[in-house]
Order: structure tokens, then sequence, then C-alpha cells
């Protein structure tokens, strides 16, 4: 197995299996990301599954243009791409003024596994967030502010290091563990609050 530097560098070359195994690694956490930045509107209108098909499938056709960053270089790139067809989608639902009520979500399976296969997409650390589950933490995202939903989403979905976590967010790393403490105790007395409900 090779290492993430190994990858990193091997991708930046044009090893289409480096890629693939870098996209299988960060597959999970691809899921959850969209899953949790999508936010109620973009949700209402598109299967997360075919935002992570078009992440993943931007990511194999312009895998030419990475360059060595290592896995923290694919991470960024990966997650990057995934935020900016988020975003596109928001803004074009948002200026279309649809009416969520009348829009059913195409090709929603509530029976299905967010991840896929299981077997297929385990992360090395064996990360398995069932569907029910991933839809209380959503639903508890809602609650949070913009800063709170961001610094969770970057240290415990994206994988950043607070060091990095700091330079996406403009802040200390002091400021980022005490924004972090406070957002995942905000996040575990809405999930409390949702499991005693």
């Amino acid at each position: 197995m090779r290492s993430s530097h190994d990858l990193g560098r091997d991708a930046s070359r044009g090893d289409d299996e480096a890629v693939d195994e870098l996209l299988v690694r960060h597959l999970p956490g691809l899921r959850a990301y969209v899953r949790l930045k999508a936010g109620p509107v973009v949700r209402a209108r598109e299967a997360e599954s075919d935002i992570v098909q078009s992440v993943c499938r931007e990511v194999l056709e312009q895998q030419g243009n990475f360059r060595f960053g290592g896995e923290a270089g694919f991470r960024h790139w990966l997650f990057a791409t995934a935020l900016r067809k988020i975003l596109d989608k928001r803004k074009r639902h948002t200026a279309a003024r649809r009416d969520v009520r009348r829009e059913r979500r195409p090709d929603f399976d509530p029976g299905a596994d967010p991840f896929g296969s299981a077997a297929a997409f385990a992360s090395p650390s064996g990360v398995a967030i069932g569907h029910e589950r991933l839809e209380q933490i959503a639903a508890a995202f809602e609650h949070l502010s913009p800063d709170h939903a961001e610094v969770v989403l970057l240290s415990r979905v994206v994988g950043l290091s607070r060091a990095e976590v700091a330079i996406a967010m403009n802040r200390t790393e002091a400021s980022v563990r005490n924004l972090l403490h406070r957002a995942l105790a905000e996040l575990s007395e809405h999930l409390e609050g949702r499991d005693d409900g």
C-alpha cells in the first residue's frame, strides 16, 4: 500500500491508479461534506450522490491539472471542487425562486446507504455513518452559525489540521480550537435534543 506522500506524488505524475485510490480514500468524507454543506435549498432539489459523482467525474477528467501537493493538496482540490459545485447549484436554485414544497428530490431513496457500498468505500479508519444518523447530523447542522458549521466541516469532515483550518478561516489556531470546542458542544446539544424528543 502506497503512503499518502507517494500517492500524491504519483497522482501528480498522471498515475490513474493513484488518483483512483485517493478518490476511494476520501469518498466517505466527500459524501458527508456534500450532505452537510449543501444545505436545505440544494438538498431539496439535488441528489447528493449526483453531486458527488459530478465532483469525482470532474477530478478524473482534470487529473492532468493536479500538481504535487501530497494527499493534502489532493484533498484541498477535491473539496474545493465540491464546494464550487454546491455554490453553483445553490445560486441557480435560489435565483430560480422555485417553491421547494412543489418539487420532489430526484432519485432519492430514503433507505439508501449514503456511502454506497460500505465494503467498497470504507475509509481506512473504518468510518461508518448510518443514513439515519447522517440525517440527524444534517438537521442539527441547520441550527449552527456559519462559522460553527464551517469549523466542524473543515476539521472533522475534510480532516484539516488546526493550522490549516486557521488559515482557511483567517483565524489563529487558538481561536479555531475555541470555536471548534463551542461548535461541537452546540452540535451535541442539538443532537441530544433530537434524541430525547
